[in-house]
Formats: structure tokens, sequence, C-alpha cells
């Protein structure tokens, strides 16, 4: 298991090219989910949701099982799970 901070989290996940990720995080309701999804899905997007920014610690994912887009805190996020390689996300 390759550890990751927090900083290059995000451009790890951008790397993924759009490829199935799993992710292991905290809602806000305090319990842990574990989602197997996609980044850089455009299908079905119409532009007039909510709009995330870059100084923004989250990221939009399709949920595949869900078969809809879920928001992840990235500040919140355990582990992440892609390319065959797991990730222990530190502070």
């Amino acid at each position: 298991m390759r550890k990751v901070n927090l900083v290059n989290l995000r451009s790890l996940l951008m790397a993924s090219g759009g490829t199935f990720i799993g992710i292991t995080f905290t809602k806000k309701d305090g319990s842990v989910r574990r989602l197997n999804g996609r980044l850089l899905v455009s299908k079905g997007v119409k532009g007039t949701g909510h709009k995330i920014g870059l100084d923004n610690p989250s990221i939009r994912i399709y949920d595949v099982k869900a078969d809809g887009f879920r928001t992840v805190n990235l500040s919140t996020t355990k582990s992440l799970r892609m390319f065959g390689v797991e990730y222990l996300v530190t502070a």
C-alpha cells in the first residue's frame, strides 16, 4: 500500500483519466462510504448543477452502483484504489 498526502491527492485522481476507481471516505453524518466510480464523466451533464471550483476540497465522482453523481470531500478521504494500486491518504 502506497501513501499519498492530501496535497497530491487531487492531481493523482485527475491522472486517472476517467478509469474506474474505488474511494473510501467519511460522509458528513460520520459514516464511512466505499464508492466505486469514475471521474470525468460527461454523459447526462447539462451544466446547470452545482459548480465545484479548484479551491474547493471536493470532487464529483459518478457512482456506478447508485447510478448518479456523488460529491466527495477530499479532506475526509481515507483510501483510494486505482490502476490495481491501493493508496492510503495521509494528512
